[in-house]
C-alpha cells in the first residue's frame, strides 16, 4: 500500500521503480500498484493471458533477453512483474506467469499476501 491511501487519497500515484513495461529502472517513477489500497489485498492474475511473456516463444515481440532482465531486477528488489495487460488499469496484478515461476519466493508482495491471506486472484482483462 502507498502512504497516499493512509491519507485517504487511493487515486494518487505510487511513487515507485517499476516501469510500464514491468522492469524497475533505475530511478523510481510512477507505477501501477498491486496492493488495493482500501482492503490491503495483492492483486495477482487468476491465469496467464494468451500473451504473457512467461508462454514459450516471444509473443509479445520483446528484445531478446528483456523478459530475463525484468525477472533478475525484481529478484533483486524483492519485486515482482506486472500484467501487461493490467498496466494503467484500476486494478494492476502481478503476473500469474511470475507468481507461477521459480522466483515467486523472492517477492515480497507474494509472500506477505500468502502468509496474511490476502492474495486476491483477478481476470486479466
Amino acid at each position: 500500500m502507498n502512504g497516499n491511501a493512509a491519507r485517504g487519497d487511493s487515486k494518487m500515484p505510487m511513487w515507485c521503480p517499476n516501469h510500464d513495461d514491468g522492469v524497475e529502472p533505475e530511478g523510481g517513477e510512477l507505477c501501477d500498484e498491486v496492493a488495493d489500497p482500501l482492503t490491503g489485498t495483492v492483486r495477482v492474475c487468476s491465469h496467464r493471458c494468451d500473451t504473457c511473456i512467461f508462454h514459450p516463444g516471444n509473443l509479445m515481440h520483446l528484445q531478446p533477453g528483456r523478459v530475463a532482465a525484468m525477472v533478475t531486477r525484481a529478484r533483486q528488489t524483492e519485486g515482482h512483474v506486472v500484467c501487461h495487460k493490467t498496466l494503467g488499469t484500476e486494478t494492476p496484478a502481478i503476473c500469474k506467469g511470475f507468481a507461477d515461476g521459480p522466483d515467486q519466493g523472492r517477492s515480497l508482495a507474494l509472500r506477505l499476501a500468502r502468509a496474511l491471506g490476502t492474495l486476491r486472484e483477478i481476470s486479466p482483462p
